[in-house]
């Protein structure tokens, strides 16, 4: 007795919806309970006060202006590397074993814990390099860890650029260079925006890599040689020694809302970009 195809993908369909809304439930209990606990302690001084007694007291604005600097030099050092990769990838060269080795780098990459980025940013940028914990240091291990999704997601953007767009370019007496910086750039902007910003999110949201180089002091930096200290690894040294379970909460809410406004950023620039592709 065969049982009836229908009945088989209503039984499918019926599981799927029960583990989306699994999934969706536990995303939306952890944000929930992180800001249940943190909301409260969010206020004007918080976001523009030093932190006193260690985190203790006080707010969170050195750390606040450690995670921007931080992440905008790994930023900084890893988007014209990786666009010029995807550059380089896409529009001079053919696919060979160069390209094949580039591209199974970049995805080991992309698959090694961050722990072992700090650990190798430790040991050549701090100690070998002597650059110390630092703002460069961590801007450095921080740009290689994002450089695969910057390579990949600049890669198909400049893929889906329509090669009619070049061929009207070369007809009319534009060099390559010139077609990619005026036209294929261009178009394929919104999609190299979008890995950018996942990308910022997460040297944003990253803490073992960090801590491991950047360091965790609570004073403003007065160059790229000095210790920083950014909201996940406060969160993580006020969790972890129990300094102040109030501070902890109020810090994590601030990065959960941080990079639920980038998430969302990186959608509307990617759907936007879709929307372009299929004329709409």
């Amino acid at each position: 007795m065969s049982i009836n195809q229908n009945i088989i993908e209503k039984i499918v369909k019926i599981f799927l919806w029960i583990f989306t809304i699994i999934t969706i439930f536990i995303l939306f209990y952890i944000v929930g309970f992180i800001l249940k606990n943190g909301i409260g302690g969010l206020s004007k001084e918080f976001f523009m006060e030093f932190p006193k007694s260690m985190g203790r007291e006080g707010g969170i604005f050195p750390i606040i202006i450690g995670t921007i600097l931080l992440t905008l030099a790994a930023v900084f050092i890893a988007g014209p590397l990786g666009i010029g990769t995807a550059v380089y990838l896409t529009e001079y060269t053919r696919e060979n074993r160069i390209t094949q080795m580039i591209r199974f780098g970049a995805d080991c990459l992309a698959g090694i814990p961050s722990i072992v980025f700090g650990l190798f940013g430790f040991v050549l940028f701090v100690i070998k390099l002597k650059m110390g914990w630092s703002i460069i240091s961590g801007g450095l291990t921080l740009s290689i860890m994002i450089l695969p999704t910057i390579i990949r997601t600049s890669e198909e953007a400049i893929k889906a650029v329509p090669k009619p767009l070049r061929e009207v370019s070369y007809s009319l007496g534009g060099t390559k260079w010139q077609t990619i910086v005026f036209i294929v750039i261009p178009q394929a902007l919104p999609g190299i925006l979008t890995g950018i910003i996942l990308s910022i999110g997460r040297c944003v949201g990253e803490t073992a890599a960090v801590i491991f180089t950047a360091g965790s002091s609570l004073r403003l930096p007065n160059s790229l040689f000095d210790s920083v200290r950014t909201m996940s690894v406060h969160f993580y040294i006020l969790s972890r020694e129990g300094i102040s379970l109030k501070n902890a909460y109020a810090t994590a809410s601030v990065l959960i809302i941080s990079i639920g406004m980038i998430n969302f950023l990186s959608y509307w620039i990617m759907h936007r970009f879709i929307r372009r592709i299929e004329g709409k």
